[in-house]
């Protein structure tokens, strides 16, 4: 069993600034992968960022040099720091996670989890 967990979603103004995380816990062996998405009403899901194990990261065009994503590898979470938001960046905002587990001595490889999203509304 796996949960991940997000957090910091909020009301703020246009041009304001928030920071989600997202916390995974459970019979985790090792994380791979980890990212964010959302979805804006009457849209569907889009992929915002990812950051590897390594520590790389990529980006939506749409966020790019705005938001950044980072991760405590120790605490198993993931970040992603919103600056200068705009209205369209509206939206439930989701956490993905590419995770190892092990559980009663089985080790299972591939398997994403998600998070139950963190809504974000910027609006004046």
């Amino acid at each position: 069993q796996v949960q991940l967990v997000e957090s910091g979603g909020g009301l703020v103004q246009p041009g304001g600034s928030l920071r989600l995380s997202c916390a995974a816990s459970g019979s985790i062996f090792s994380i791979n992968a980890m990212g964010w998405y959302r979805q804006a009403p009457g849209k569907e899901r889009e992929w915002v960022a990812a950051i590897t194990s390594g520590g790389s990261t990529n980006y939506a065009d749409f966020v790019k040099g705005r938001f950044t994503i980072s991760r405590d590898l120790a605490k198993n979470t993931v970040y992603l720091q919103m600056n200068s938001l705009e209205p369209e960046d509206t939206a439930v905002y989701y956490c993905k996670a590419d995770i190892t587990t092990l559980e009663d001595g089985v080790i299972k490889t591939g398997t994403s989890y998600w998070g139950k999203g963190a809504l974000v509304t910027v609006s004046s």
